[in-house]
């Protein structure tokens, strides 16, 4: 696979990611509130969650595209990159699926519900395009000069390509959270026969 057909598909995969995420924006607003039985988030608790944890991936992208940019400015010869070259592996593929692995979020990736979802649907957009920019910066491979290292799952050091394709696959996880919640929101409640 050419970096130039994985490129395009990590920003597919973000667009659309993000798309379906931002569609929940528009669901019931009882749905929108409804507390799980289980105890856990709110649909619009993980909406802000999601835009709290690409908030802080973000600044870690940001600082490696300007390292990885420093690095090609650096370079004495073309920048090539190996035909082995793949964006992923199981265990970063593991991140878009709940309950594979114990997750520990960090506090500040904990919602707080002071935002107003049209606030939280706004900065979700401008993460996208964010994104779509940092990808546009680094069209020719310079995304891999850099890596950060990342502990969740044990992935290690992931560049900057990979540190999106993250991005896009957290909010996947929690796309299957919202599913779940949507289906317990919509399900018929079991009468108790006394």
């Amino acid at each position: 696979m050419t970096l130039e057909y994985i490129l395009i598909n990590l920003k597919r995969e973000l667009i659309r990611t993000l798309a379906v995420v931002d569609e929940w924006f528009d669901r019931d607003p009882a749905l929108l509130q409804y507390r799980p039985a289980s105890g856990g988030w709110t649909a619009s608790e993980v909406l802000e969650h999601i835009t709290l944890t690409n908030h802080y991936l973000l600044i870690v992208i940001e600082k490696g595209t300007e390292k990885a940019l420093r690095r090609k400015h650096e370079l004495t010869e073309p920048l090539a990159i190996p035909a082995s070259y793949t964006l992923s592996n199981q265990a970063l593929l593991d991140i878009a699926q709940p309950d594979v692995f114990a997750w520990q979020r960090p506090e500040h990736h904990q919602p707080t519900g002071e935002k107003p979802l049209c606030e939280v649907r706004r900065t979700l957009r401008d993460q996208l395009e964010q994104c779509l920019i940092i990808l546009e910066l680094l069209p020719d491979g310079e995304g891999t000069l850099h890596h950060t290292t990342m502990s969740v799952n044990n992935l290690g050091k992931l560049d900057v390509y990979q540190y999106l394709y993250f991005l896009a696959l957290h909010a996947q996880r929690h796309i299957h959270q919202l599913k779940r919640i949507g289906q317990e929101y919509t399900a018929p409640s079991v009468a108790c026969d006394a």
